[in-house]
């Protein structure tokens, strides 16, 4: 990769920089739940407020429809960005507002939800060159919407020349730790890949089957895996148009002397709401009444052992049901197995970071991830609109 980076951007005295960060923060009541992703803008932001006159972030938030939704403003964010920072954040209620292009020098705006307008997601061009008129310069630290071709990632960079645009500090650390699991990554390298679904996950699935040494297989997607196989699953969660891809993928990890991993062991239960029967079964074993909503503990110790000498490790989907305490322990098996494992770690997104933070164990793993789509994508080898229109 070739990013341009902030060390690169020219002529900053007197500067007017838009900045895309990605501020998609969970709200509720009017106040920010997590404040994770504004705190990881904060390098970048406080990089620019030291050189360039006039600095406004741009973010989307939630999946507005193209028209303004209180239930996704970003005026909650401007608070608790301004607390972060010690300074104030001018809120502006509309990113086409023209009188952006009077705000004076020293000032940091926030401008209101990008998808408020059907521009942002068509990457509009005449959007992108409203939304980038006035600004001297343009810099992009939202990793987690790479992968999207909307107008603030793509026509708006594209609108900037060398030296007027660069990635952000997040951006930049984003590339280069992922770029560690495509070039030469260092082995063994393990691979745990978990959610609901199969579909979702096909592309990096057969992306990492060239790469990895070993792959672990949970959560959701294990049940097709398990049904492709002959298996009983129950009322598990299952994708019956996906069969033939997981026998597939088994099959190609046969023939590349891959260790493909499912559990041997699951949790089962009648319901979701941990209130009825829970017990733990052999995989084989499933229950015709019963639904699988975690790994067992037998597989929770063998994807621990098989984790545990990783020289590389990437780990994206939970192992379970994780939103409810009971059906949890797989992930967080997981996560503690992470970060006790030597290697360079990455977690891609997602309930993966709720995870580690919810173990406590963030600040042992090599790299958490703030995009897991675009995790994803990058990992497929496929190019990212935001990365493209940078390097352009």
């Amino acid at each position: 990769m070739s990013l341009p980076a902030l060390a690169a951007l020219t002529d900053l005295d007197g500067a007017r920089v838009l900045t895309r960060l990605d501020l998609n923060v969970p709200v509720s009541g009017g106040a920010v739940q997590d404040d994770a992703r504004i705190v990881a803008a904060l390098p970048t932001v406080r990089w620019l407020l030291d050189r360039a006159s006039v600095v406004a972030a741009c973010s989307h938030l939630g999946n507005a429809k193209g028209a303004p939704d209180p239930a996704y403003s970003l005026a909650p964010v401007a608070a608790v960005l301004a607390e972060a920072l010690g300074r104030p954040v001018r809120f502006v209620a509309d990113c086409l507002d023209p009188a952006i292009a009077g705000a004076e020098p020293g000032t940091l705006l926030l401008l209101e939800n990008l998808r408020f307008h059907p521009g942002e997601k068509a990457n509009d061009p005449e959007f992108a060159a409203r939304l980038a008129s006035g600004f001297t310069h343009y810099v992009n630290d939202a990793f987690g919407t790479a992968h999207r071709a909307h107008a603030s990632v793509a026509a708006v960079a594209s609108r900037f020349g060398a030296g007027r645009k660069a990635a952000g500090f997040l951006m930049e650390r984003e590339v280069a730790s992922l770029d560690r699991l495509v070039s030469e990554p260092e082995r063994p390298y393990v691979a745990i890949v978990g959610g609901a679904k199969v579909s979702t996950k096909t592309a990096p699935l057969e992306a990492l089957l060239d790469r990895v040494d070993t792959l672990l297989i949970g959560g959701g997607m294990a049940n097709t895996f398990f049904k492709a196989k002959g298996l009983e699953i129950g009322r598990s969660l299952v994708e019956d148009e996906m069969l033939d891809t997981a026998r597939a993928v088994v099959d190609r990890a046969a023939a590349r002397g891959i260790a493909l991993e499912l559990p041997s062991d699951v949790v089962v239960a009648d319901s979701l709401d941990a209130a009825g029967r829970i017990e733990v079964v052999a995989a084989d074993r499933i229950p015709a009444d019963r639904m699988v909503v975690d790994l067992g503990p037998a597989s929770r110790r063998r994807f621990a052992e098989l984790i545990a000498p990783a020289r590389t490790a990437f780990w994206n989907g939970p192992m379970g049901v994780f939103e409810v305490d009971a059906f949890s322990e797989g992930t967080l098996a997981v996560a503690r197995a992470l970060a006790g494992c030597p290697g360079f770690t990455v977690v891609g997104g997602g309930e993966s970071v709720m995870a580690i933070r919810r173990a406590g164990v963030a600040d042992a793993i090599g790299h958490v991830s703030t995009g897991g789509g675009a995790s994803l994508s990058f990992l497929t080898g496929e190019p990212l609109p935001a990365i493209v229109a940078l390097e352009s």
